[in-house]
């Protein structure tokens, strides 16, 4: 399944005792649905606060049901901000093996949003983060470059990260302006807890000017979580899509910068 969410409202993605998860709540839905009790997977747990374009979740059952049956009675128990946009049955492919939202997937991608004004918008409210100083983008990108490549982001890891290895292979980190918006789209092969807050954090101090470019340099040499900035504020943070192999045929939306830009 691929599931849209607002998680403003939502403890996180992944299950708690409190049920006040976005994962608790899908659960639920598919309880109602299917009459029995389902246990899904997700490609990646996100934090309280952060939201979802498209996550996908798998799950096995012996029910049968066509792949809108699924969509629209899921929806039919999920509050509002919180919708499953397709289903798909994966067959094993040709070497037996079994398709796993986490672990089949090739890469994640990240966008962080964040609106750069001297006052604070009402309307992007728990949408987006918010820095009131001037941000040069060159300066950012400059820093941005030196996080491409498979590194060790000890430097940018939670310490509650569960993660076996700290050392990811990082694809991309755009940073694009449109008007007030700023939007970072960074894709790895996977991520650490926290790690893209941390990141755009750290990119949030060059492009202030209270750091320069090649401090982030310095930053992932030091494999120390004290040697970057603050976590930044969740608000803006946005699991855009999971790249899978296409053998696995999935209805994968095309993801756009972001659907109001």
């Amino acid at each position: 399944m691929g599931v849209q969410y607002v998680g403003t409202a939502w403890n996180g993605y992944q299950k708690q005792p409190s049920r006040d998860t976005v994962q608790d709540k899908l659960e639920i839905a598919l309880e109602k649905f299917a009459c029995t009790p389902i246990a899904t997977a997700c490609a990646g747990r996100t934090d309280a606060g952060v939201h979802a374009i498209e996550q996908v979740i798998h799950f096995d059952t012996e029910l049968e049901r066509p792949a809108q049956s699924w969509v629209r009675g899921t929806n039919a128990f999920l509050p509002e901000s919180i919708v499953v946009r397709w289903a798909h049955e994966v067959a094993p492919d040709p070497e037996g093996q079994d398709f796993h939202a986490r672990f089949s997937a090739r890469s994640r991608t990240y966008h962080y949003v964040l609106y750069n004004h001297p006052n604070p918008s009402a309307l992007l409210a728990g949408r987006a983060g918010w820095v009131f100083r001037p941000l040069d983008l060159e300066r950012m990108r400059a820093a941005a470059r030196h996080l491409v490549g498979t590194h060790d982001f000890s430097s940018f890891r939670a310490s509650g990260c569960q993660a076996n290895t700290p050392v990811k292979q990082m694809h991309q980190v755009d940073i694009a302006r449109h008007g007030d918006v700023i939007v970072f789209t960074i894709r790895a092969s996977a991520f650490l807890h926290h790690m893209v807050r941390n990141i755009v954090g750290s990119l949030i101090y060059v492009g202030t000017g209270r750091n320069e470019p090649d401090w982030m340099i310095e930053v992932l040499e030091a494999r120390s979580r004290d040697a970057a900035a603050p976590t930044f504020m969740p608000d803006g943070l946005y699991l855009a899509t999971i790249d899978y192999d296409p053998k696995w045929g999935l209805p994968q939306e095309a993801a756009g910068p972001l659907p109001w830009l």
